[in-house]
């Protein structure tokens, strides 16, 4: 079993090092189709759409021939159409490339956190938190990796075929140790055909509720501390450095602490930290204390989401797969319209008031924490 769970930890890194590696040669990209920022926001809108419909798509694959069969081939195929975009002629051809990424990376995150769910069941106690955390590792290393093949002035070609490659050897070491998954039975004794458990539904908006909250710190963080506590440029970027090493350490215990006091109790402790430490940064407004507060914040938010894809996958086993899809693809929209949500109310009340937003929904999650308890619930529609 101890295999088995570095394999799924090698395709969470994987997965998050392709994002990484796009993510730093977006500059170069845009530079060589000579984009403007409207463009390239249509380009990118295309990994998003993407990623909405290979994680609907995903999710009865998953439960129909299992997980491991699904995850393997879209994490080769990573590696694949990380490529693409660097030989994108137009914008057409660009969008076209990213939907292809989007889909890809949709597909493997479904599948590996369906995976991810099935060893944590074998392993017996908490892990999901930790599959995660090398998640944002990954991130960091793909990150790392393309900002320094552009600091020698390679090509995003070269990032890509080189970071592929890379992709490719660890899809392939995670083949040969990755747990072979046998689909549940979806017929019950009775002969019925159960739909997905209710209060699915549910946990996809406690995910959305987080999510907004890291889309907001990722895009808002920064324009905070810079124009409302005028923080110098280099201090600003402090307040995202901060949430995102915080969130990664927060992940990294996380499963000791599911362990010790249960997915509810630290969600709904995770949620309070989240909301006080947001909070405080909005209410002392004080650019030290915003930074502290956007790190409170990450780490309030590191343990939510594994906890709640946790609850979805142990629900039923026969429906591990959509349930994850419909979780995943909810909360993915929180991640993309919570910094569309907090730009629109800024325009009409003030970032200070329109982050007050992200630390309200921190809350609501820690009130609504017990929906992530265990237990066996009749079904609703599949």
């Amino acid at each position: 079993m101890s295999r088995a769970r570095v394999a799924v930890y090698l395709l969470f890194f994987l997965a998050g090092a392709a994002v990484g590696t796009w993510t730093a040669r977006i500059p170069a990209i845009k530079e060589n189709l000579g984009l403007s920022d409207g463009r390239l926001s249509l380009a990118l809108l295309a990994i998003a759409a993407g990623a909405v419909v290979g994680m609907q798509a995903v999710g009865r694959l998953v439960d129909r021939y299992g997980s491991s069969r699904v995850m393997i081939p879209a994490a080769l195929l990573q590696g694949v159409v990380l490529v693409l975009p660097a030989y994108a002629a137009n914008l057409g051809t660009l969008a076209a490339a990213l939907f292809g990424f989007g889909v890809v990376h949709g597909v493997l995150d479904v599948s590996m956190n369906a995976n991810a769910v099935e060893v944590e069941r074998a392993w017996g106690r908490p892990i999901m938190s930790s599959f995660h955390a090398v998640f944002s590792i990954g991130g960091f290393a793909g990150a790392a990796a393309g900002g320094l093949f552009a600091h020698l002035a390679l090509s995003p070609a070269v990032t890509f075929l080189s970071v592929g490659v890379v992709i490719a050897l660890l899809a392939a070491w995670a083949a040969a140790w990755a747990l072979r998954s046998r689909p549940a039975p979806v017929i019950s004794a009775d002969g019925v055909r159960p739909g997905l458990p209710k209060g699915i539904l549910f946990l996809g908006v406690l995910a959305f509720c987080c999510l907004v909250g890291e889309g907001a710190a990722a895009d808002w963080s920064s324009v905070y501390l810079r124009e409302d506590l005028a923080a110098s440029a280099g201090f600003a970027a402090a307040g995202y450095a901060a949430f995102s090493i915080m969130m990664t350490a927060g992940r990294l215990a996380g499963d000791r602490l599911a362990a010790r006091f249960g997915p509810v109790a630290l969600v709904r402790g995770c949620g309070l930290l989240a909301a006080a430490g947001l909070g405080l940064a909005l209410t002392i407004g004080h650019p030290v204390a915003a930074v502290a507060g956007f790190g409170c914040f990450g780490a309030g938010l590191s343990c939510i989401v594994p906890q709640v894809f946790s609850a979805a996958g142990h629900r039923d086993p026969a429906f591990a797969g959509r349930a994850l899809a419909r979780v995943a693809s909810v909360g993915y929209l929180g991640f993309l319209s919570g910094p569309v949500l907090i730009g629109g109310i800024a325009e009409l009340s003030g970032l200070p008031r329109a982050l007050a937003v992200p630390a309200l929904l921190a809350a609501f999650v820690a009130l609504a924490a017990t929906a992530l308890r265990t237990r066996t619930t009749e079904p609703v529609g599949s």
